[in-house]
Formats: structure tokens, C-alpha cells, sequence
């Protein structure tokens, strides 16, 4: 253990104290606030506000514990800040990958940048296809325009020599590869034709390769994978990151870039440790074999690559996670796109909870306790909605109605919370700030976070009711303001606890008691309130401006 430390450099042994040191104080804080709700005494209402809150603190410090666990776990293993840019042996053999873009109505600027960086990929044996699940016939579209929309993605995937696939419209993304993978080995669904634009040889491909229509590989992305795969032939798939190129020139996407670099640099690479990795649905290499195995993708979640991953796990494969940026794609512009992401998202996930679940009850052994830990944690993310509501609101409820349930006793605040608050708030910005990102960039992303809490409360409602929902893909024409109209949630939530604010103010002139209690609620509306106003800020569609 002592030359464990030892071996540590100097910035990843201060990593690792603050992980620890917030850790502790996570579990004093919980202990403590939950030992409190007990003893104090409230009047029936109150205790259950109380309790509301307590759930969401209970919330967000298990959540902060899944990812402080995750940095523990990558600094646990020797030499893993490399284990990003390593590569495997290089390959002797190629065998045959399918490179796969579903497509359903993308624009053909779009689309040509996509398949030209796969006919750029320096692997040399792959297969281009082109999943084009456009609704060609679907009522109100006009035919002359549709016609030649498709002539002219024929003419494009013809002149980049990229096969196209098309077949009668079903379960979306999923579907439509499922569907390819039976025409591949022979089944033809009803209504499926395979447009070739060059030769294909006869043997099968081994692996496919499967890519947003909007990602943008880099000419080297597949031979390491592929090498990977080789390696370990119980390899399921390999993720790899998402980085947006949009990431420098809009606000949304900026946002949205760092809470997807919160995802990929930390958690995967911890989950990945503990072959506990899931599918993003991009970006990634699968295992033909592997797919086949489990029946091919999950068609009952609109996050079939989350749900298709639980599907491995279960059978026995593995998982893993590449951190090396090999792709470019456009994160949403709007936070009209942002939200239509975060709810598809988020209804996925929080629908496959009830089947997380359901699989742990009755087959507690399948997996590991610690995958099952990574799972429940995915699957329960986006109830940080809910969370996040009830904490908006009790500070506000406090200082207008005189509820006592936001803490039983000033000293305890100042005494547990404190501590727990700066720990905890200082080891996730400095993560952050560890691999070169800014502190302004690590607060954006928490702030996009925040104001979408309506977004996954109701979301998370959905998924806990069953209700599946459409698959809806994220618009990528640009950004364009929502009407304040669609914002009442933030802005009238915002508003009130500034009023609440003004009132404790009130109260602190008036009532000399419980000044200090008044003075904690006062300070986090007036947070509440910064917070949820950033809503008119990222709802401004100016993306020409050359800082987010």
C-alpha cells in the first residue's frame, strides 16, 4: 500500500485524498441528516416534506458516491491515466467490419460529410452501408420531393461506393439493424432490398461498426478496435467517446460537450475497470457473434443500446471503453433539441429501471454486485429531476410558509453540510480542471443540467408507467429560441425563490430568531434563482459568437 502512494504523481495523489475525504463526508452528512429527521419532531406535512427532501439528498450523495467510487477505481489501477492512449498489438490480419450509419430523413449536407469520412477510413476491409429508414410513403409528404430526396442519397452512396439498405418501416434504429443483420444472413424481412455500389465479397463480416448519422470518424478509427477485439474474443463491443465539433461556436452544444466529458472521462473508464460498460449507441464496434447471441438489439426501449447492453452482461460478455476521441458529431444547437436528446434519453433508461430490477430479483447471481451497482445507478440518473425539484422548492416553502424541514437546526448545517458541500463540489470541478478543462466550462454543463429538470420529471414519470414513446432524432438544422411559454417551469420556479428571498430578508429584519436558518435559505434561493434565470441564457440561438 505504502508504495502504492508512493508511486502516485503528486496531482493524482491530490485526487485521490479529495475523492477519499469527500467519501467520508458524504456518509457523515447522510448518517447524520438521516439520524436527525427522526429524533426532530414535525407535524405530520412537515415530515413528509422532510422526507421528500431527505430522499433527494439521499439522491444526489448515492449518485456522488457512484462517481467518487469511479475515480477511486481508476486511481487503483497502475498506470490507467495512460490506458486511454495505449494501443493494442498492431493487426496481421483484417478481418471483414461493416461500417453502419442508420439514417432516417437526414439532411444530404449531412449525410455526404458522414459517408465520406467512412470511405476515408484507412481499414482495408470494410463494408460502407447506409441504413436508410426515411418514410418515404409516410402520409403528408410530398412525393415529387420525396422522390428526390431519395435519388439524391442514391447518387451519393453510388459515387462514395456505400450500399444502401432499405426496408418496410418498424422499430426504428434497432429495428432496421436487426433487420439488416437477417438480411445478412439470409432472411430478408418482407419489403427489405440491398442497393449494392461495388463488390462484397462472400465471407460474412465479423464485426459491425455503428455510427450516428451526424458522427464523423477519423480516417484511423477502426484498426485499434478491431485489434482490441482480436485480443479478447469475449469482447462484446468497445465504446469510444462522443466529442461535439460544435463544441467552441454554440452555447447548447458547449454545455451539453461537458456533461458528456463528466460521462466519458471519468465514469466510463471506471466502468469500463470493472467490465460494467454500456453501449452509448455510437461510436462503437460490436461483435457480430456477440449480437446474434442475445438475440440482436432490445426493440422495447428507445435507448436500445443501453437495454441491448444489459442483455450482454446477462449472457456473459464483456465490455469495454476506449478513451481516445476518434469521431466528431453536432451536439443539439437549442434547448429545444436538447431537451427532445435528454427526454428520449432519459425515458429509455428510467423504462429499463423496472427491468434492472425485475432481473436482480429473480436472478440476483447473473451479474456481479458491483454491476448490478453500475446499473441501478444508469438506470435511476434522470430521477435527479425529481431531486433536483424538491430541493428547488424547500428553501422557498421555508421562507414564505415557515416550513421547518429544510434542516433541523442551524448547527448541524454549518457543521455536517459545509464540510460535505466543499469536499464534494472541489473533487468534481477539480476532475474536471485535472484533464484541461475550464471551471467556467465544468459550471455550464451543470447549469444545462439543472434547467432540465422538467425535462426528467416527466420523463421519468413516463418510463416508470411503461409509456415507451417515439424515437425522435435530434434536429440538426440550426438553433432557434424557445418561446418563454415553454419555459414556465424554470422561469416560474426561478422567480419564486428570488420572492422567497426578498421575503427572508423581510423576516431577518423583523424576526430575531433563527437568523442563521433564515440566512442558509435566503443564500440557496438566491442560488436557486441564478440558477434557473441561466435558462434565458442558454436560450439565446446567437451560436456566431466566439465564446459559449
Amino acid at each position: 500500500m505504502a508504495s502504492f502512494f508512493r508511486d502516485l504523481p503528486s496531482r493524482s495523489l491530490v485526487f485521490l485524498l479529495l475523492a477519499g475525504f469527500a467519501l467520508v463526508a458524504v456518509f457523515t452528512y447522510l448518517i447524520v441528516r438521516t439520524a436527525l429527521f427522526f429524533l426532530s419532531d414535525y407535524l405530520w406535512f412537515e415530515k413528509a416534506l422532510a422526507l421528500a427532501l431527505l430522499l433527494a439528498e439521499g439522491f444526489i450523495l448515492v449518485h456522488g458516491v457512484g462517481y467518487f467510487l469511479n475515480l477511486l477505481h481508476l486511481l487503483g489501477e497502475k498506470k490507467v491515466l495512460d490506458r486511454r492512449t495505449m494501443l493494442p498489438p498492431p493487426l496481421t490480419e483484417f478481418p471483414p467490419i461493416a461500417v453502419l450509419v442508420p439514417s432516417y430523413h437526414e439532411p444530404p449536407s449531412v449525410l455526404e460529410n458522414t459517408l465520406t469520412c467512412f470511405y476515408n477510413l484507412t481499414y482495408p476491409n470494410k463494408r460502407l452501408y447506409l441504413l436508410d429508414d426515411t418514410r418515404y410513403d409516410l402520409p403528408g409528404r410530398d412525393p415529387d420531393q420525396m422522390a428526390a430526396y431519395r435519388r439524391q442519397i442514391d447518387e451519393l452512396a453510388a459515387r462514395l461506393g456505400v450500399h444502401v439498405f432499405r426496408r418496410r418501416w418498424r422499430g426504428a434504429k434497432a429495428g432496421i439493424i436487426n433487420d439488416f443483420l437477417d438480411f445478412l444472413d439470409g432472411h430478408p424481412p418482407e419489403g427489405a432490398t440491398l442497393t449494392t455500389n461495388g463488390p462484397r465479397p462472400p465471407e460474412p463480416e465479423k464485426y459491425l461498426v455503428v455510427f450516428d448519422a451526424d458522427m464523423n470518424p477519423l480516417p484511423g478509427f477502426a484498426e485499434p478496435l478491431v485489434a482490441m477485439m482480436e485480443q479478447n474474443p469475449r469482447l462484446a463491443f468497445i465504446q469510444t467517446p462522443q466529442y461535439y465539433s460544435n463544441f467552441e461556436t454554440n452555447r447548447v452544444a458547449h454545455a451539453a460537450g461537458m456533461q458528456q466529458a463528466v460521462f466519458y472521462e471519468y465514469i466510463c473508464e471506471g466502468k469500463s475497470l470493472k467490465d460494467a460498460m454500456f453501449c452509448c449507441g455510437t461510436n462503437v464496434i460490436f461483435r457480430r457473434e456477440a449480437l446474434m447471441d442475445v438475440g440482436k438489439f432490445d426493440e422495447q426501449s428507445v435507448t436500445e443500446d443501453f437495454a441491448t447492453s444489459l442483455r450482454f452482461h446477462q449472457r456473459g460478455w464483456s465490455s469495454a471503453y476506449r478513451n481516445f476521441v476518434s469521431a466528431f458529431g453536432m451536439g443539439p444547437e437549442d434547448l429545444g433539441g436538447f431537451f427532445k436528446q435528454q427526454f428520449r434519453w432519459a425515458l429509455g433508461t428510467t423504462g429499463l429501471f423496472r427491468r434492472i430490477l425485475a432481473e436482480w430479483w429473480a436472478h440476483p447471481r447473473q451479474l456481479s454486485a458491483y454491476k448490478w451497482w453500475e446499473y441501478f445507478l444508469s438506470g435511476t440518473h434522470y430521477f435527479i429531476g425529481w431531486a433536483l425539484f424538491v430541493m428547488f422548492l424547500c428553501p422557498v416553502l421555508y421562507l414564505l410558509f415557515e416550513v421547518p424541514s429544510y434542516f433541523a437546526w442551524p448547527g448541524f448545517y454549518f457543521l455536517f453540510f459545509t464540510p460535505y458541500i466543499i469536499l464534494s463540489m472541489t473533487t468534481f470541478f477539480w476532475t474536471l480542471t485535472h484533464r484541461k478543462y475550464r471551471l467556467s466550462e465544468a459550471v455550464r454543463g451543470q447549469l444545462l443540467l439543472a434547467i432540465s429538470f422538467p425535462v426528467y420529471m416527466r420523463a421519468s414519470l413516463q418510463g416508470l408507467l411503461g409509456i415507451r414513446g417515439t424515437f425522435q432524432v435530434t434536429p440538426k438544422a440550426g438553433s432557434v429560441a424557445l418561446p418563454l411559454t415553454q419555459l414556465w417551469p424554470q422561469l416560474t420556479l426561478a422567480t419564486l425563490s428570488f420572492v422567497a428571498a426578498v421575503w427572508g430578508a423581510n423576516r431577518l429584519w423583523f424576526e430575531r430568531q433563527e437568523s442563521a436558518a433564515i440566512l442558509a435559505n435566503m443564500f440557496w434561493c438566491l442560488c436557486h434563482s441564478i440558477i434557473l434565470y441561466s435558462v434565458l441564457y442558454f436560450n439565446d440561438p446567437d451560436r456566431l459568437r466566439s465564446s459559449p
